[in-house]
């Protein structure tokens, strides 16, 4: 399968059309950026790393009944997978209270949450990805129905009790991540983007030493060694 035509570039992926309508490729990028693009850097290899972190986890939801976009790696920063029409809506799933909840809301940095909380961000560069309801998001059009808002939810806390016990069984607490979903050909809600160090907190069991962007963020420098710490987790059986 070749690239044909760049279809969107995004802060860490190039998307691309492919000979199939129905088939694109992400290209993984060594960009760095957070605070909404304030900040931007590159690490050598972080694409890679994550396109090896999503393929492996993107295998164990599609095992565990979780519909994604994958369908193969091709090679070390690039992936095969479904096209889809993007549903504008980044989900938030937390377990654990820290960056913007524990500075917007004074819950105590590291409090374990009494439930698994998901909210929803409106994808949107432009505005600086506000929070949203369920009004919000029906009004703006992001979705057509409140089921489809329901099965997110539904599908984020799946995921959710899916991944929380396979990273703490390999020393990791999965303290909160951002999935992204789309419609697929037939109209199915489904997984798509990625999941790895770039969308997900990580926290040593033990030491709690933080193991994802969060060192780019608060420039603690040592991405790679962490993300490849969690890639090695993954991998280790």
């Amino acid at each position: 399968m070749n690239k044909t035509e760049l279809l969107y570039e995004g802060k860490a992926k190039k998307i691309w059309k492919t000979e199939d309508e129905n088939l694109l490729i992400s290209e993984f990028k060594d960009d760095l950026t957070a605070f909404n693009g304030q900040k931007k850097s590159s690490e050598a290899g972080k694409g890679a790393l994550n396109n090896k972190i999503s393929t492996e986890l993107f295998k164990l939801l599609n095992s565990k009944g979780i519909p994604t976009h994958f369908v193969e790696m091709l090679d070390d920063n690039h992936m095969l997978h479904k096209a889809c029409e993007v549903i504008k809506i980044e989900v938030i799933v937390r377990n654990i209270a820290t960056g913007s909840l524990s500075k917007n809301l004074g819950i105590e940095d590291g409090k374990v949450l009494p439930f698994t909380l998901v909210e929803f961000d409106y994808k949107n560069d432009d505005l600086g990805d506000p929070k949203l309801n369920d009004q919000h998001a029906l009004i703006l059009g992001l979705v057509e129905f409140q089921d489809e808002l329901d099965k997110l939810r539904r599908v984020a806390r799946q995921i959710n009790d899916i991944l929380k016990p396979y990273f703490f069984e390999k020393g990791l607490k999965l303290v909160d991540f951002k999935l992204e979903f789309g419609k697929d050909k037939d109209g199915n809600i489904i997984l798509i983007d990625e999941i790895s160090p770039d969308n997900c907190r990580f926290w040593d069991v033990e030491s709690g030493e933080s193991l994802d962007k969060d060192r780019f963020r608060q420039g603690k420098g040592g991405l790679k060694v962490a993300y490849e710490n969690v890639l090695e987790r993954i991998l280790k059986n």
